[in-house]
């Protein structure tokens, strides 16, 4: 059993032993309540107000322990001797700072023993002797998981993030504030699980160089992470900085400093799914549903998952700037749809009326000329219909009198308008459009032609009207582009006011008749809910917005994150020289658009500790022709094996080397290996690699090259690097991110003549 295992079992222990002793006070509550609720005979009203109060209040604990009672457990601290040794009411010791002795010193190395360790979670429990078992994430004892830092660690030796499910504790991430000290917890030596193993590597190297690298890697980050919230916070950084973990940090940091502020108003949004699971890890959900929301880009938009890729030229052409002034004239166009009804006819003052399909476009054309939004339209359409009728009756003529002709008018509003006849020609000639419906329509080459027509070319509506034939009315079969796109319509579309649903009564509050005391927050939520229901489901006002790999963000893709930080502060983490878009300029302009006027703070990351340096070498080089200038971060260690070239004469050999180098470099790492390739050939590389899935498990990983941003992997296989660098013109960007995955072994696999990636 590795490391990691055995601290995941250990914690899994801890965790059995939490949920044994909530459940013994999930049966205490049930017998509190249902003992206050049997005493049916008391003698005065103040009993009867005890008594209700009892059923209340035991009712709400009960309520609340259910409520939390999965994915209970995320954090632990453990920590030095506090300088006082006093203890607060929830058993833990309340001193900030470390006891002046709690370092020693042994061999010529600082040394210390780990006096207390907090698991950090929804609620806080206690055992019987009242020794915490966990601590509330809110209470004061649980703040150093959330503001300690490497240049502020007070006591925090070692920060440890618990990812679980349920009741089953699926992984543990360590972030070390101390990497200097040897740090012993019960006699033996503090183990260390994910980054912070390799800073543990870096800070107990001897030498003086390290140290200091150490102290620059965390006065870096420490920077970022206490950043004044009120603007943006721009962060860049080179593969292995830490960029997407300072982040994340700093989305905790600041929801602890300014709790009523951000509570429930903090959004993630990574480029790829794998990403948002890993984001999952790093930041839990910090005890309150809703507080951080953690999204992937394909996931935005309410109620659809994207589960497609595009073409890279197809990707280029939904994401550009210039695809909202086609949505534009979708959103409108899509109203005229085939087999719309192209005539009207009612009976009014004892004749029939008619309108022609040349009457009815015209009325159409008026329509579309107002600014609402589409579905907002049609009460301005029914008004204009309803005119065009009044006219076509002659009856303007009949009435000269200006009282008379008003009164007639409104009567024949009210017989005509409420005709089924006309309430169904509405519904089916201006119907409320979703935007789902126009982004199927948009498969249609022909109408799509016309929509776009001195905005795309011939090809790039074939590209994209063939990719969109793939999209269901049920909404599989979409790209993060194609949500972008959906996101856009709904803007451009609107959506009609509902009837506000009655809420239901609390059943607690008609057994007890009390009304719980709430915050301005509780009272706020059913209006943030209509104003989510009007969106589709969506939340659109959050309080801070988190933006990872915002290099690879398409215009579109700004366009739609903006709307979610109107009113935002901003954290947006990125390296250019990993992006895999190919007009860098117009994705700034949209960016620009999305941050407005506010005032920017600009960071930069510069040391990566994440790969050896000899394999930065490799990928150096990589970069020096994808950006030529680029300054790539500094690798601060080395191991001393340098990274694998394999060549086979031509490309039918990569499936057997393929096989064999995944093999080996499973026997060579305990970790994760990642086999990275071009996005074709995802499923094709995953056959080539089956033999060894019931073996490796989740170790082995295959995935496309842009499924690789934000990810690392104990080692690395990169298969047919030229595959990559051609799949689009910002391929090579997007291998030198394949190359930059890795923490110890980098192994390339290539044919005879590829020589994309140079070798050492």
């Amino acid at each position: 059993m590795d490391v990691r295992e055995r601290e995941i079992s250990d914690e899994q222990r801890h965790l059995d032993t939490v949920y044994r002793r909530l459940t013994e006070k999930i049966h205490e509550a049930e017998f509190l309540m249902a003992d206050a609720a049997s005493r049916v005979q008391v003698g005065t009203p103040g009993a009867l107000a005890e008594r209700d109060a009892q059923v209340f209040r035991a009712g709400r604990h009960l309520s609340r322990l259910n409520n939390e009672f999965e994915d209970f457990l995320f954090g632990r601290i453990d920590l030095l001797p506090g300088k006082d040794g006093v203890r607060g009411p929830d058993g833990a010791q309340t001193s900030v700072e470390p006891a002046d002795d709690a370092i020693g010193e042994e061999g010529g190395e600082p040394v210390a023993e780990i006096a207390e360790t907090l698991h950090i979670g929804r609620l806080g429990v206690l055992d019987a002797e009242y020794v915490p078992l966990v601590i509330d994430w809110r209470a004061p004892a649980a703040a150093p998981f959330y503001r300690a830092t490497p240049v502020a660690p007070g006591r925090v030796v070692r920060r440890r993030v618990i990812r679980s499910r349920g009741r089953r504790v699926l992984g543990v991430e360590d972030d070390l504030l101390r990497p200097e000290l040897r740090a012993l917890l019960g006699g033996v030596e503090l183990p260390v699980v994910g980054d912070g193993a390799l800073m543990a590597a870096l800070g107990r190297a001897r030498g003086r160089r390290m140290n200091d690298i150490v102290a620059s890697i965390q006065a870096e980050q420490d920077e970022v992470i206490r950043a004044p919230a009120a603007a943006v916070t721009e962060v860049t950084g080179g593969p292995g900085t830490g960029k997407t973990a300072v982040a994340l940090h700093r989305a905790a940091y600041l929801l602890y400093q300014d709790r009523r502020r951000y509570a429930g108003g903090i959004l993630v949004v990574s480029p790829t799914p794998l990403l948002v699971s890993y984001t999952e890890g790093v930041l839990p959900s910090l005890g309150e549903e809703g507080q951080v929301a953690i999204r992937a880009l394909g996931s935005l938009f309410e109620g659809v998952e994207a589960d497609a890729y595009d073409d890279p030229a197809v990707a280029r052409t939904k994401g550009s700037a210039a695809m909202a002034r086609v949505l534009q004239n979708a959103a409108r166009g899509v109203v005229e749809r085939p087999g719309a009804p192209d005539r009207l006819r009612v009976v009014a003052f004892g004749r029939r009326v008619e309108l022609s399909g040349d009457e009815l476009a015209r009325v159409r054309q008026q329509a579309l000329g107002g600014t609402a939004p589409v579905n907002l339209l049609r009460p301005r359409a029914r008004r204009l219909l309803l005119d065009a009728l009044w006219r076509k009756s002659g009856a303007p003529d009949r009435y000269q009198d200006p009282g008379f002709a008003a009164e007639a008018r409104e009567a024949f509003n009210e017989d005509i308008a409420d005709e089924e006849v006309f309430i169904d020609f509405l519904a089916a000639w201006w119907p409320e459009v979703t935007p789902l419906q126009v982004l199927t329509a948009m498969a249609d080459e022909q109408r799509l032609g016309r929509w776009a027509r001195r905005i795309l070319r011939p090809r790039e509506v074939r590209q994209v009207a063939r990719s969109l034939r793939r999209v269901t009315a049920a909404g599989a079969g979409l790209s993060a582009h194609d949500v972008a796109l959906l996101d856009e319509l709904r803007t451009l579309l609107g959506t009609p006011a509902r009837p506000a649903a009655p809420r239901e009564a609390d059943p607690l509050d008609q057994l007890t008749g009390l009304a719980e005391l709430t915050t301005y927050a509780e009272r706020s939520a059913p209006a943030r809910d209509r104003a989510a229901e009007a969106d589709g489901g969506d939340r659109m006002d959050y309080a801070h917005v988190i933006v990872d790999e915002a290099q690879d963000l398409t215009p579109m893709q700004w366009r739609m994150v903006g709307r979610r930080g109107a009113q935002a502060t901003w954290t947006i983490v990125g390296d250019p020289a990993q992006s895999s878009w190919p007009d860098p300029a117009e994705a700034t302009a949209e960016r620009d658009r999305a941050l407005g006027r506010r005032m920017r703070r600009r960071f930069e990351l510069t040391v990566n500790y994440r790969n050896p340096a000899e394999i930065a070498r490799v990928a150096d080089g990589v970069l020096a022709r994808a950006m030529p200038g680029a300054v790539p971060p500094r690798a601060v260690r080395a191991t001393g094996i340098e990274p694998r070239f394999v060549t086979v004469a031509a490309a039918e050999g990569l499936p057997a080397a393929a096989r064999a180098e995944a093999a080996r470099l499973l026997a060579e790492v305990p970790g994760t290996v990642g086999v990275v390739v071009a996005m074709r050939q995802r499923e094709t590389a995953a056959g080539w690699l089956a033999d060894l899935r019931p073996e490796a498990g989740d170790r082995l990983m295959v995935l496309g090259s842009l499924e690789a941003k934000g990810l690392e992997y104990d080692a690395t296989l990169v298969v047919s690097p030229v595959t990559i660098g051609d799949e689009s013109p910002a391929g090579l960007r997007t291998l030198y991110v394949a190359l930059t995955r890795a923490t110890q072994r980098l192994t390339v696999l290539t044919t005879t003549d590829d020589t994309t990636v140079p070798t050492p």
